[in-house]
Parts: C-alpha cells; sequence; structure tokens
C-alpha cells in the first residue's frame, strides 16, 4: 500500500512511495535530497492521518525538489501491487507458504510477495503439487498470510480449480481472502507442477474464456485485484502457441503476464517483445529449473517487470529442519548460528509489541476487586468480603489497600469424620493467605480464607489446579503463623504466594 509523491511539475510518475496511501493533489512542500519516511509523517503528512514506518527512503534528483503531496486514502491490496506495476525497475518476490513465511519477506525489505502452490501443498499436506491441494484450503492459508502482513500478496489460483464458473468464484474467494492479484494457468485438471513432466493445457479458447471471466468476477465485485495470466502451453505444445496465448490474454483484460518454462534468454526476450505495455513476470526456479537464472538486472534488461523465487525459502526450511533433527538424533542442539536465539525469535513473532500493547488494557488494583476479578463473589464459594471503608480506617490502611478477609466460622471442629483427632484436624483453626502480585509489581490479591476449605480454592485461583494443598497443609500443621507453603510464577507472570497463618 502506498502514497505516492509527484514532483512539482505535475508528473504522474511517482519518485517514491509510501505503502498504506494513495494520493490526489493537495498540499506542495519543499524537501532535502533525501528524507527517510521516519521523519515523513512529522513534516509532510497531515496530523490527522496513521503513517506507518518504513525502510524506504525518498530521494530527489536535485539538491532540493518541490513536491505535490496529495490528500492521502487508504489503498487496497491491489492498488499498492498497481503502485509498484507503475513503479520504475524490476520488482523481486520471494514466495511465501505461510504467515511466518510471509512476515520474514515483509522484514526483509520487500515490497511484495507470491504463494507457491507448490510450497503450500508441501508444507500445509507433505504432498506434491499435482492437484491434491484445494482451492478452500488455498484460500484459508492465503488469508492467514494476508492478514499477518501489509504488504500485497499474489496468489497461487493454479488453474482455477475448475471451468469458467470456477475461476471467477476462485477470483471473488481470493478477492475476500485479502490477495492484492491471483495467477491463473491454462493447465488442465489435475494440474502439473511447473517445470516438471506431464503438462497438458486446455485450449486457446477455453484458455481465454478463464481469463473473462476472472475479469468479470473482478468488476462484478468492484475490485481491481491484479490478474496474471500464466500459460504452460510453451512446454505442452511450443513456443509459438505461448506467445500467441499471452497476447491473446492480453487483449483477454490480464495485466500481467507470464509464460513458465521458457527455455532461453532469446525466448524470454521474444516474450517480453509482445505486448509491451502489458507487465512480464519471470520466475526463477531455484535449484534447477528449465529456464536459464538470470539476476534482477538482466532480467530488467530483457524487458521483466516482476520476478519470482518459488523454492528459496521452502527449499531452506527444509534443509536447516533435516539438518536440526539430525543434531537431535545425535544427542546435541542446533549451533548458535543455526537459528536465531530465543529473544530473536520472540522479537519475530511479535511478543514485544504484544506486551507493549497489553499495557493499554491493563486493569487497577481496584478494578481486581470488582466482579469478574480474582475476588468475584460469583467467581467462587466462599463467600469473600471486602473490608468495608470503617473496618479499612479502624486499621489505618488506605482505602485503595485490596486486602480482603474471610469471615471464619467461630467454632472450629478439632476431630476428623471418625471422631478421633488428626493432624489436618486442627487446621480449621488456621487460615491461609493467598498474594497475588502482577509482573507489573501491582498487588492484585491479598485474601485470607480458613485452612480448611479447599474444595474450591482454584475458584479464586486457577494456577492453583492440580497442587495437592492439603499435603503441604499436612506437612506444616505443627509450625508457626507465617509458613510459605508455595511461591511461583504463574503462565501470565504473575506471581502467587500462599502462606499458612
Amino acid at each position: 500500500m502506498g502514497l505516492s509523491i509527484l514532483d512539482s511539475a505535475m508528473n504522474p510518475q511517482a519518485i517514491g512511495t509510501c505503502r498504506d496511501y494513495s494520493v490526489s493533489l493537495a498540499y506542495s512542500y519543499t524537501f532535502p535530497n533525501s528524507l527517510p519516511t521516519s521523519n515523513f509523517k512529522s513534516h509532510f503528512i497531515p496530523q490527522n492521518l496513521t503513517f506507518r514506518k518504513s525502510k524506504t527512503t525518498f530521494s530527489a534528483t536535485r539538491p532540493t525538489r518541490s513536491l505535490v503531496i496529495c490528500s492521502a486514502e487508504r489503498t487496497s491490496p491491489a492498488k499498492a501491487l498497481r503502485l509498484i506495476l507503475g513503479s520504475p525497475g524490476i520488482h523481486q518476490g520471494p514466495a511465501c507458504f505461510d504467515a511466518l513465511s510471509a512476515k520474514l519477506v515483509e522484514r526483509a525489505g520487500f515490497d511484495y510477495c507470491f504463494t507457491s502452490g507448490f510450497s503450500i501443498s508441501a508444507a500445509r499436506l507433505a504432498l506434491p503439487d499435482t492437484g491434491f491441494i484445494s482451492y478452500g484450503e488455498m484460500v484459508d492459508q492465503g488469508q492467514l498470510i494476508t492478514q499477518a502482513v501489509s504488504i500485497p500478496i499474489i496468489g497461487d489460483g493454479d488453474n482455477g480449480y475448475g471451468n469458467a464458473m470456477n475461476v471467477k468464484r476462485t477470483v471473488k474467494g481470493y478477492i475476500k481472502a485479502g490477495f492484492a492479484g491471483i495467477i491463473l494457468e491454462d493447465q488442465v485438471f489435475p494440474k502439473a507442477c511447473g517445470h516438471t513432466r506431464g503438462r497438458k493445457v486446455v485450449s486457446r479458447e477455453e484458455a481465454v474464456m478463464h481469463i473473462k471471466a476472472a475479469v468479470d468476477a473482478r468488476e462484478e465485485v468492484g475490485s481491481d485485484i491484479v490478474i496474471v495470466a500464466r500459460t504452460d502451453s510453451r512446454q505442452a505444445i511450443s513456443l509459438d502457441e505461448s506467445l500467441w496465448r499471452s497476447r491473446a490474454f492480453a487483449d483477454a483484460g490480464a495485466d500481467v503476464l507470464f509464460i513458465d518454462a521458457l527455455a532461453s534468454r532469446e525466448e524470454m526476450k521474444s516474450f517480453c517483445e509482445i505486448s509491451p505495455l502489458v507487465p512480464k513476470m519471470a520466475n526463477m526456479l531455484e535449484g534447477g529449473g528449465k529456464t536459464p537464472i538470470l539476476n534482477p538486472l538482466e532480467l530488467e534488461e530483457v524487458g521483466y517487470k516482476l520476478v519470482a523465487y518459488p523454492l528459496s525459502l521452502i527449499g531452506v526450511s527444509i534443509q536447516a529442519m533435516q539438518d536440526a533433527l539430525t543434531a537431535i538424533k545425535g544427542g546435541r542442539i542446533p549451533p548458535p548460528g543455526s537459528m536465531p536465539t530465543f529473544e530473536g525469535i520472540k522479537e519475530i513473532l511479535g511478543f514485544n509489541s504484544y506486551y507493549e500493547e497489553e499495557k493499554r488494557y491493563a486493569i487497577s488494583t481496584s478494578q481486581m476487586l470488582r466482579p469478574g476479578g480474582y475476588t468475584s463473589a460469583s467467581s467462587n464459594v466462599y463467600g469473600i468480603q471486602r473490608r468495608s471503608p470503617d473496618d479499612t480506617q479502624q486499621r489505618s490502611q488506605s482505602p485503595q489497600d485490596p486486602v480482603v478477609e474471610v469471615i471464619t466460622p467461630d467454632v472450629y471442629n478439632n476431630y476428623g469424620a471418625d471422631g478421633l483427632r488428626d493432624p489436618f484436624s486442627g487446621i480449621w483453626s488456621r487460615t491461609l493467605r493467598i498474594k497475588i502480585t502482577g509482573r507489573d509489581g501491582f498487588e492484585k490479591l491479598d485474601v485470607r480464607i480458613p485452612a480448611g476449605f479447599l474444595e474450591g480454592i482454584t475458584n479464586i485461583v486457577p494456577a492453583l489446579g492440580g497442587v495437592n494443598i492439603k499435603e503441604l497443609l499436612d506437612d506444616a500443621a505443627g509450625e508457626v503463623g507465617g509458613k510459605l507453603l508455595l511461591d511461583f510464577n504463574d503462565t501470565m507472570g504473575d506471581r502467587i504466594q500462599v502462606l499458612l497463618e
């Protein structure tokens, strides 16, 4: 998603983009030769707009340059992808296969990425990309991916999962899942993976109708999703057939053209010369495919706009997991350089951001004593009562003091059920004190209950479930007050202490 920045001559060519906004004429500013986006909001964006930082640096061609900044509005993923397609140079897109790999692509600074049917089939099903994975599974996986990142994602739509009507459903489903673009190919069902044997394609007429159906589907829902038309006819039939189909796809409304398995630089150049106004996509199959592996500058020189790297992430993931399993099986752990630290993993997954945001919703100690807190009467069976203000003053305690006491029986039974005195029977005259201190240092709970009331203690503190309090009491029955029975942190980071008084 982006904010386009136009030069003072009103040239529609953007010299820089920021994700999240598109523009129309509103304001004019002048700024130095380069400006990091971290400063961009305070200097150039109206205060009522939200601007997400990115690593992009805006550079002008002269020491200073007057720019026209337009009124910003949040863009759709497809519009953000179209900004990329309209910007100079070639744009690299690694292929992700789940939310985590997509997030890593974004963190690495890429402006967009693809989903790979090959990789998703491998990661989700551990099966080859030969038609096993379904439309529903691809949409489900795609939605998890698009929700995890803010960069536009081009989804692998295979052959649309059926006839032209299925293609329409597929396009609408991908739009709803948040995809910026969709790749549609002309293979028959079941499809074969790119650069593998057994490739067969539908007729010319059916292939073109599939693209027309995709265009109709996007218009029917008012979307501008980018349609990438792929043909596998180079390997299935001939180069000439693939060039003919690509021209026909462009005429039918495709936004990007893609011929898979071109066999030479010359074939790649012939492809880029047809329908010159329509961007071309290259597929650099890592590890050895039929298409020559060219670097981005070479691909740009040939005439490509987008380049996909379909196997890098799934390939290195497989290798890394195999290496780790070999180490574990040998009684070792993976060496430090082969994986991030635990802190690094937590940072990637957003633990620190979560903790910061969580503070916004932290509740005070007084709120903990309201219905629904630890001492809610509706959530426990002990009749726990908060001190009255008068009682609090008599005890010289602050009105905010969270100490809660329980009215205990006047008479204590010193005998067990069989009428005989036992070590535990005297515990009725003792009190359990339960203290909970939040990880922020604030006291959440300080409650006292008769030590004999053990059956429902987890209604007050669920974290005590599974702890044999009775055994602890038996061991401490003869000890003086203030005996610390338990002291631990629960899964939320709260410190829980249980004392026998």
